[in-house]
């Protein structure tokens, strides 16, 4: 349950942006500015008591379903939908990609930066939680200016994750038979599932790939890179798992000549 500041944050975030929304169709006479309670519980599909309990801070816990159907109704930008969902203390279902990101645990977080070759973490939902400077230029595209990149995601949909790896095709197989090994330790997380729901909607390539059910384990081997600056480079990979936390990875590329 939400804690009293919390909720009174929460309240009065909803009250205002509600009185902020111009109304459809703007009746006479109206005694409060913006939308009425009712109107946006309309737009919303959810009660009215429910809107009104959520102002007034009272101890309700909103699932994360009512609060992205509240942040639609009240046309909240991007910012304002992720200031939601932290005082709700909930994951927003429209972007798993942004929900939760983990913290690398200390160890990962140590090793990545004192190693020369490109090194990084992952999370349960393959995000890339650390990396240091070998993979940040390794990895074009990846690391510039994401917040919250996801391995995933970059290479079946980012058109610099297909030039940089000749063997396109295969290597996203594998990644993505390697990551199903995993989610099947995930299915808890919200955050995995819904990684998986939106490369499947947002991927063809991953759709397909998904709905092979191939599986295997995360092996080293010889991975090549066809770098813009670097040019032809080649790495044996190594993979890890944290001793701690079996759901993080750390990831090493070591330069094979």
């Amino acid at each position: 349950m939400l804690d009293e500041d919390h909720r009174r944050l929460l309240g009065a975030f909803v009250r205002a942006r509600r009185e902020a929304v111009v109304p459809d169709a703007p009746a006479r006479r109206r005694r409060t500015p913006g939308l009425r309670r009712e109107e946006l519980a309309a737009r919303a599909g959810i009660g009215v008591t429910w809107v009104a309990w959520i102002e007034q801070g009272r101890e309700v816990r909103a699932s994360a379903e009512t609060l992205g159907r509240l942040a639609d109704a009240l046309n909240l930008t991007r910012a304002e939908r992720a200031y939601l969902f932290a005082l709700a203390e909930r994951r927003d279902p429209a972007d798993p990609f942004g929900a939760g990101r983990s913290d690398a645990p200390p160890a990962i977080a140590a090793l990545v930066e004192r190693l020369d070759c490109p090194a990084y973490g992952l999370d349960a939902a393959w995000t890339v939680c650390c990396a240091n400077s070998a993979a940040r230029r390794l990895f074009v595209g990846l690391l510039d200016g994401e917040e919250r990149p996801n391995l995933l995601r970059y290479v079946f949909t980012s058109p610099h994750a297909r030039d940089l790896l000749p063997d396109w095709r295969d290597r996203a197989r594998r990644l993505l038979a390697e990551f199903r090994r995993d989610y099947g330790r995930g299915l808890d997380d919200p955050r995995v599932a819904g990684v998986v729901d939106w490369l499947r909607e947002n991927s063809e390539e991953f759709r397909s790939g998904w709905d092979e059910q191939a599986v295997l384990a995360r092996e080293g081997g010889l991975r090549l890179f066809r770098h813009p600056e670097g040019g032809e480079l080649r790495f044996v990979q190594h993979t890890l798992a944290d001793v701690e936390r079996g759901d993080f990875r750390l990831v090493v590329l070591e330069p094979a000549g």
